[in-house]
């Protein structure tokens, strides 16, 4: 699959720059053209990856560089102004080649939590392509501020997609770990999760076919029908094949035994689509009430099979409920592991939304309360002697 992906703000930018290099270091090809959009100049300068002519940078004439400081109204506010600079460097993406475009941004910020629903809006207003979101919610521990403009965000940014990929960064941090090193991480699980599932279906001259295609078409008629989503993912590495007849040989049929071979990868497949499933999703929920998914096994050829897919597949319509499960393989040789991907769209049991919401309200009362204390405070304080002192004017 083709993308024009669009980073906006810092971990926007961030992620969409970690997709060019997964790109560079795979070869893969998802990243069609990348540009990154930010109101402080600083954040820009720290990319790596993205041409120096695809940065944007918004708002000079409000905030001169510095960014909005966590005020996503004005992060809005700013991308409205200023979308016609954004525009300018999405006109040199070659639309006729991307299958869709991707806004990604965290939702707890300023720049990106209020931007990126503006320039989703506009994308849609203008091109034919589809545009879906990748929002980043903030961990809990982040502040009260965070969770709220995560939560206006997300239910602002959800309507203006065809669809809205959703990765919790609380579900992801680890104790004790370092911000930056936690990020780094996150952003790594991000981006091979994606990875694998965008990559699907691409075959270069003379690569391998596989077996049950995965193309552009499947994901995008997987995300159709919008709301949410949510991606699973397991791997196992697999041994090399070896003369004196290890795992490979065994899978492949070296010893002449095929029932046993076919038996062995048909329960692998099947072993990783569970745990992909049920193991840690990008936005961890319910699977039961699924609208859609699609599963992509990827790895050697030879360590994938039609049988385990199917039953993968199966099994996964047996878990969610939905009729409307697509799956198939993506052969990668030499990859050393096999990789099972799930994209659930349309989920609705979401404990950490409902959750998200609840706590934004309560910090939306609690700023409420505190301005009107505030002011009360300082006319008690200012007005104590004003019978006795006049005012300058």
């Amino acid at each position: 699959m083709k993308l024009a992906m669009i980073g906006f703000g810092q971990a926007g930018g961030k992620i969409v720059d970690k997709f060019v290099e997964y790109d560079q270091r795979h070869g893969s090809g998802i990243v069609r053209a990348a540009v990154a959009v930010n109101s402080a100049k600083a954040d820009l300068m720290g990319l790596e990856h993205i041409p120096q002519d695809q940065r944007v940078l918004i708002g000079q004439s409000r905030v001169k560089g510095h960014g909005v400081g966590a005020d996503n109204e004005l992060g809005a506010e700013i991308a409205e102004e200023d979308i016609d600079e954004v525009q300018g460097a999405i006109d040199s993406i070659p639309v006729h080649e991307v299958d869709a475009f991707l806004v990604v941004s965290g939702l707890g910020g300023g720049t990106g939590s209020g931007g990126a629903p503006v320039l989703a809006k506009h994308l849609k207003r203008i091109y034919t392509e589809p545009v879906y979101g990748l929002g980043v919610l903030p961990g809990g521990d982040e502040g009260g501020i965070y969770t709220l403009n995560a939560a206006r965000s997300f239910q602002t940014f959800v309507r203006e997609v065809d669809n809205l990929m959703v990765f919790d960064n609380d579900a992801w941090r680890k104790t004790g770990e370092s911000v930056q090193g936690g990020y780094d991480e996150i952003n790594e699980e991000i981006v091979t999760r994606f990875g694998v599932l965008f990559g699907a279906g691409e075959v270069e001259h003379g690569g391998e076919v596989a077996e049950s295609v995965v193309d552009s078409s499947e994901i995008i008629n997987t995300l159709a029908g919008g709301g949410v989503s949510t991606v699973g993912y397991a791997s196992e590495t697999v041994e090399e094949k070896n003369s004196s007849g290890g795992l490979l040989s065994r899978i492949t049929g070296g010893d002449g035994d095929e029932q046993i071979d076919t038996a062995h990868t048909t329960n692998r497949i099947t072993s990783l689509v569970r745990k992909a499933a049920l193991g840690r999703l990008t936005l961890p929920c319910e699977i039961e009430g699924t609208e859609r998914a699609l599963l992509v096994l990827a790895g050697p050829p030879e360590h994938l099979n039609r049988k385990g897919i199917e039953r993968g597949r199966k099994w996964i319509e047996e878990q969610t409920g939905s009729m409307e499960v697509r799956g198939g393989d993506y052969p990668i040789r030499n990859s050393g592991k096999v990789a099972s991907v799930i994209l659930l769209s349309g989920v609705t049991n979401v404990p950490r939304i409902k959750e998200l919401q609840q706590v934004a309200i309560e910090a939306q009362e609690n700023i409420d309360e505190i301005r009107q204390e505030s002011d009360e405070n300082l006319e008690n304080l200012v007005n104590d002697d004003e019978d006795e002192l006049e005012s300058l004017f």
